[in-house]
């Protein structure tokens, strides 16, 4: 199993006296749903801190209301309304510059101040755009915006504000639609770790499948008390004085 490759990794980390940084990012969250339910409750009996990347148009109360017993969940903000703006031949985006930037830093705007409202003090002000792109000029604006980070796919990058990224998809979007071959994410996993490093797992609850799940379940078994890593919010790694190292913009 590829996931023992994960474990000698952590373990060779721990060995030397150090360790790596995980932290786990779910998309499209909107209401409270059985989905939801099983996600959450996957990661609290292992501890694990969640954020949730909320979509504001379509979020309220029961969210808020469901997430009140669930003490290690941040809440962050998913675009406005997930909606693609993107002329049909080019990939999905809704922070591209396909309409005026005035009309998405009002969206934006309006969308940190519902969530912070619903959520207060669970509120995290860190933008995750849908589908994971988003037009470099956007991003200048998001300090006035009241935005603190920044939340995408792949290398992180210079600039307006920090960027803290995921990095292991466990959908295969491209092909089945459902869960990744668990070999597969554990190697990616391992290749990734690097001392004070951070790895972003980025996970949907809405379409997770039994493989998603049982994959979940032996990562957390895995690593949840190995002194190779630390299981953290986006918050706590933010906030460390050792990140963002290289970030300078």
């Amino acid at each position: 199993m590829t996931e023992r490759l994960l474990i000698e990794t952590l373990d060779r980390l721990a060995s030397n006296g150090e360790y790596v940084d995980l932290w786990l990012r779910d998309d499209d969250c909107i209401e409270p749903t059985e989905a939801l339910d099983a996600f959450l409750g996957a990661a609290a009996r292992q501890k694990m801190p969640v954020t949730l990347a909320v979509i504001p148009a379509h979020t309220g109360e029961a969210l808020a209301k469901r997430l009140e017993s669930e003490p290690d969940v941040l809440v962050t903000v998913h675009g406005w309304s997930h909606e693609n703006h993107a002329p049909a031949a080019e990939k999905k985006r809704e922070l591209g510059l396909d309409r005026p930037i005035e009309v998405i830093e009002g969206q934006l705007r309006e969308g940190l101040e519902k969530l912070t409202r619903l959520h207060e003090k669970r509120l995290f002000p860190m933008l995750v755009p849908p589908w994971n792109r988003i037009d470099p000029a956007v991003i200048e604006r998001l300090p006035g915006l009241g935005f603190n980070s920044l939340s995408t796919f792949g290398p992180e990058k210079p600039a307006a504000v920090p960027m803290l990224n995921t990095h292991v998809d466990v959908i295969d979007w491209h092909g089945t639609r459902g869960g990744r071959d668990p070999d597969l994410l554990f190697a990616e996993t391992a290749a990734l770790c690097r001392p004070g490093g951070a790895i972003g797992m980025l996970t949907h609850h809405l379409v997770h499948d039994d493989v998603v799940a049982d994959f979940l379940d032996r990562l957390f078994g895995l690593t949840a008390s190995h002194s190779g890593c630390r299981w953290r919010s986006a918050a706590d790694i933010l906030a460390s004085p050792a990140f963002p190292a290289d970030q300078e913009a």
